[in-house]
């Protein structure tokens, strides 16, 4: 019987494996799918294999995928996709359609950024609806910062200068390409009631979770969307495998020739590298000292620390973004603003390390 089972296996398994393997959702309702060893890439797609410490090889399509010990297989449709976004939250009846493709491989990068953003964010699938709430997160916080301007009554000048921003942060920050962008009237297609009820519903969640005592916070009691562990983790592996990339960038971008821009540049890069240590080196969620378990409170704030500083991640790529473009513009504002994004990852990875903090300098 084991010898029929083998030969079985042998004989039809690349087909059984491949049978399960539904790509018709790829290009559609899904970019990317997690591939089993075997597959034979789908016409139009590519795989992207990942292995534990973040590196990437893409194969094309009709090759046939195996994984190496350690690997991680995506199917990736590269689009065209066609999304609707929302500016602004509070205008829920103006948006933008876009239209957008994952970027080629770039064989000047040493990091392809759709492959790093399946090696560090996707835990299995990347649905287009989820990628799309991110593209929506990503331009509404830039705008709400000032970072890009979408003003009423936009003139040419200015849809220029906002495109020109978007198109290199969704490059930047996801590896992808936009090809289209136009405004549209969603009025006749949201319901605004709907819209409001879900935001009151969040923002109540949010402040139970702040107002709750540091001493009597348990896992049972947060909000079901944040795990401490599962947030943690989340954290520290997008920060491990990006901001080696993102510092490579960073000193990649070309700058005016001037000698004192240089040593600021150069100033926060080695800033940035003393972060990626303390990020290699973190500690152990659960553990104040080797055997020595941690409080379950002390344990939900560390977490926070690991999502405050994947959040000032995320405000380091959006600045790439704009010192890409910048040419010899306003440097001095982008460094002023580069100071405060590093400095933020100093502080929320070195709280992340303390085994305990008193409550009256815990921050909101």
């Amino acid at each position: 019987m084991m010898m029929l089972g083998s030969l079985i296996e042998k004989t039809f398994g690349r087909s059984l494996r491949q049978s399960a393997f539904d790509a018709t959702r790829l290009g559609r309702a899904a970019i990317a799918l997690p591939a089993p060893n075997g597959l034979t890439v789908p016409a139009a797609c590519a795989a992207v294999l990942v292995d534990r410490s973040g590196h990437s090889r893409r194969l094309a399509a009709g090759a046939r995928i195996a994984v190496h010990d350690g690997e991680s297989a995506w199917c990736v449709h590269p689009g065209p996709y066609a999304c609707e976004l929302l500016p602004f939250a509070g205008a829920p009846e103006l948006g933008l359609r876009v239209s957008f493709a994952i970027d080629a491989s770039d064989p000047r990068a040493t990091h392809q950024r759709f492959d790093l953003y399946l090696a560090s964010e996707a835990a299995c699938s990347v649905e287009l609806a989820a990628f799309t709430d991110q593209l929506q997160n990503t331009l509404q916080r830039e705008l709400a910062q000032g970072i890009l301007d979408l003003p009423p009554c936009t003139t040419l000048e200015e849809w220029h200068a906002f495109r020109s921003g978007f198109n290199q942060l969704m490059y930047t920050r996801f590896g992808i390409t936009v090809d289209d962008c136009v405004p549209v009237d969603l009025g006749a297609t949201r319901d605004y009631a709907a819209t409001l009820q879900a935001r009151h519903a969040a923002q109540q969640q949010a402040a139970s979770e702040v107002a709750a005592p540091a001493a009597a916070v348990q896992e049972a009691a947060l909000p079901e969307a944040f795990v401490p562990a599962c947030e943690d983790a989340r954290a520290l592996r997008r920060l491990f495998l990006e901001l080696p990339a993102l510092m490579c960038a960073t000193r990649m971008a070309v700058l005016p020739g001037d000698g004192a821009r240089f040593r600021q540049q150069q100033e926060m890069l080695r800033r940035l590298d003393l972060v990626c240590l303390s990020v290699g080196t973190m500690p152990a969620l659960a553990l104040a000292a080797p055997g020595q378990p941690l409080a379950q409170d002390e344990q939900v704030r560390r977490a926070r620390h690991s999502r405050r500083a994947a959040a000032a991640l995320d405000e380091a790529w959006a600045l790439l973004a704009r010192l890409k473009i910048a040419g010899e513009g306003p440097l001095d504002e982008l460094f002023e603003e580069g100071e405060r994004v590093v400095a933020n990852l100093e502080n929320e990875t070195a709280a992340r390390r303390l085994a305990s903090v008193p409550l009256d300098e815990e921050p909101a």
